[in-house]
């Protein structure tokens, strides 16, 4: 199966901005929301991140044991000239329209269209791989990833279109989890945050 974990809790969260391609560091409360992870991903044989800060040290934090592949294809959303900056500067019209607009870029950045693009390739190459981690039920790959690449993967799992994504809610440290059966995707867990020690 494939564990998907949105990284820890990072500065830029604690203030609520948007964060995108930005690299903050993990906040205390990121790191021991990424130790909590360990004992959901002892199954776990690869891990797959994100190449931005935030994600690679929820990888070390919570498979200390496992050297991590970065991969391209699960970096946040690019927000553009928007990234850092706090939430309030969208305005209801502007998400709105992002909700609405799947190939819309907010902020002259990437659309989610072309976030469903590059993680849903890499899973079609998983799926049609019978012997990858994502066909065995007993041997995981973890990918460390962000909100909408995780939200991307979720909407692939389910088969729906991109849209459904915005009805849904990833918090930081939390898990998602996605199997086989009967050679189609399926959604085992969503947003599964494990309490913190």
């Amino acid at each position: 199966m494939i564990i998907l974990i949105r990284h820890g809790q990072t500065t830029t969260n604690a203030k609520n901005l948007l964060v995108g391609r930005s690299d903050p560091e993990l906040t205390e409360l990121g790191e021991r929301q990424a130790r909590a992870l360990r004992r959901l991903v002892e199954n776990v044989e690869e891990v797959w991140t994100s190449p931005l800060r935030r994600a690679r040290t929820t990888a070390r934090l919570a498979m200390p044991h496992l050297e991590p592949v970065v991969k391209e294809e699960f970096i946040e959303v690019d927000y553009g000239y928007l990234d850092g900056q706090p939430l309030s500067v969208v305005s209801a019209d502007q998400w709105r329209a992002f909700e609405h607009d799947h190939d819309l870029a907010l902020g002259d950045g990437e659309s989610l269209e072309s976030v469903d693009r590059r993680v849903h390739a890499t899973l079609d190459e998983l799926l049609a791989d019978e012997s990858s981690l994502l066909h065995d039920h007993h041997r995981h790959l973890a990918i460390v990833s962000h909100v909408s690449p995780i939200k991307s993967a979720m909407v692939w799992a389910l088969g729906v279109p991109g849209s459904v994504a915005w009805r849904t809610r990833l918090d930081n440290g939390s898990i998602t989890t996605i199997g086989v059966r009967q050679s189609s995707p399926n959604l085992v867990h969503f947003n599964l945050v494990p309490p913190l020690t």
